[in-house]
């Protein structure tokens, strides 16, 4: 039995700290902050607790609904799950496209055929995309941008609005513009290309914290091992004598020793903080620079009877006049004491937060009330947006991304920019964390 330093409880350190619990090592887990979560995580918005951003996942998170089981979390009772849509208010301009819970493709197939809002040119050009893409096997010789894959695969101008480009937006948080195609393809494999389950949305009822870190702790905790709030690991070193061969941290926080001795460390930090911590270790890898996206999420209390048709809606963006919302969802409909609370995405929100908070929710509420035709929607009792700068790494075409594996004995990566087919998800973060974890045993 090894004992492991996860420094960082945001998805990925959770994740890292429980696989290596259920794999028999001792592990204390180490947060800087007091809330469990990292990028994902609850607040308290007048006396409501929310989240950081709102999040969907998909079926196809296999690591991450595994583990929410390893720590007793029951998937069913966590989320809505929802098929695979694309639904926008009706007369907002959009398309209404839903699978009905057939086996794949047929799923797809009668989606696509019973789908409003789309003329027979942008059916038939979804068609050839997903046949063209399951021929190819969902590879690239070479990467590109989201841009250049549809323009290669002909698709119309109008699916792309409506669809592809959303779709980019929501699973890589960058515009198919600056997009990786190859990434994108690899969301698609594993969901529009697989069975039926892997293309449902899942839109969790409870707050992101509660989600999985705060299992997480605890599922640790049970077995023998340590969660550490509020307390800031400063420094990483190797071990100075046979007595401590593995690594020694230097700790500054509550009721911790200045310094703590480990067989194994675990780095779940964002990458910023990663590169900084291993710069004064002799021999370890110099982390690449990333660029990063915001996410932005508006929250808007309206009376109790303020109720969407679905649970989330999509919406017509338009830099150009000022629409920033892309998903609107119900909170009503996922939690019974959040009525009449509305949380519309505003994913790459760099532009849209530029202008300041109440420009955003005049322009937020304005788009609301257009698109569903509700003028009540122009003057919410309350509003709060909550901004995550640097949400995402930009998940541009053949990006570098550092491996899990250090090549220092017994020391580790983990976090959703770790190397990866997925882009900045909670999945990619729980599966760099298992894996991790597993590098251990090995």
């Amino acid at each position: 039995m090894a004992s492991v330093a996860v420094v960082g409880a945001g998805w990925a350190g959770c994740a890292a700290a429980v696989e290596a619990s259920r794999l028999g090592h001792q592990v204390t887990l180490f947060e800087r902050a007091r809330t469990l979560g990292g990028r994902a995580r609850a607040v308290e918005l007048n006396g409501v607790l929310l989240d950081n951003g709102q999040h969907i996942l998909l079926g196809a998170y296999a690591a991450s609904l595994r583990l929410m089981q390893t720590v007793g979390i029951k998937p069913a009772d966590a989320f809505l799950r929802l098929p695979l849509q694309m639904r926008y208010p009706p007369a907002s301009g959009g398309m209404d496209f839903i699978a009905p819970r057939l086996p794949a493709p047929l799923h797809l197939l009668a989606a696509l055929l019973r789908a409003k809002g789309l003329a027979a040119a942008d059916k038939l050009a979804l068609a050839r995309f997903s046949s063209t893409a399951r021929w190819m096997d969902w590879q690239l010789h070479q990467d590109c941008t989201v841009t250049q894959l549809l323009e290669r695969f002909d698709q119309t101008a109008r699916l792309t609005r409506l669809m592809w480009r959303p779709l980019c937006i929501a699973a890589l948080n960058t515009v198919p513009e600056r997009a990786s195609a190859q990434v994108f393809l690899n969301v698609l494999r594993d969901s529009l290309g697989a069975r039926r389950a892997a293309s449902d949305m899942l839109i969790p009822k409870v707050d992101l914290t509660t989600l999985f870190p705060q299992h997480a702790a605890a599922y640790v905790e049970r077995a023998g091992g340590s969660v550490v709030t509020g307390c800031a690991v400063q420094a990483i070193a190797p071990g100075s004598d046979a007595a401590h061969s593995g690594w020694t941290l230097q700790i500054n926080g509550d009721a911790a020793a200045a310094l703590q001795h480990f067989d194994a460390v675990i780095v779940a930090t964002d990458p910023e903080r990663a590169s900084e911590l291993l710069t004064a270790i002799p021999g370890a890898p110099a982390l690449p620079p990333f660029e990063h996206e915001p996410i932005t999420t508006c929250y808007l209390q309206y009376d109790a009877h303020i109720r969407l048709a679905q649970p989330f809606l999509a919406l017509l963006d338009d830099a150009a006049s000022g629409s920033w919302g892309q998903f609107v969802f119900d909170r009503g409909q996922l939690a019974a004491d959040q009525a009449g609370l509305l949380a519309v995405v505003v994913s790459t929100s760099a532009v849209a937060i530029a202008a300041g908070q109440d420009a955003l929710i005049a322009a937020v509420t304005r788009q609301l009330a257009e698109a569903l035709r509700q003028p009540e929607l122009l003057a919410p009792r309350w509003s709060k947006i909550i901004s995550e700068k640097r949400a995402t790494f930009s998940c541009t075409p053949a990006l570098a991304r550092p491996a899990a594996d250090t090549g220092l004995d017994n020391l580790f990566l983990a976090g959703d920019y770790v190397a990866s087919d997925y882009p900045a998800t909670l999945e990619s973060a729980i599966r760099s964390g298992v894996k991790a974890a597993r590098l251990i045993a090995a």
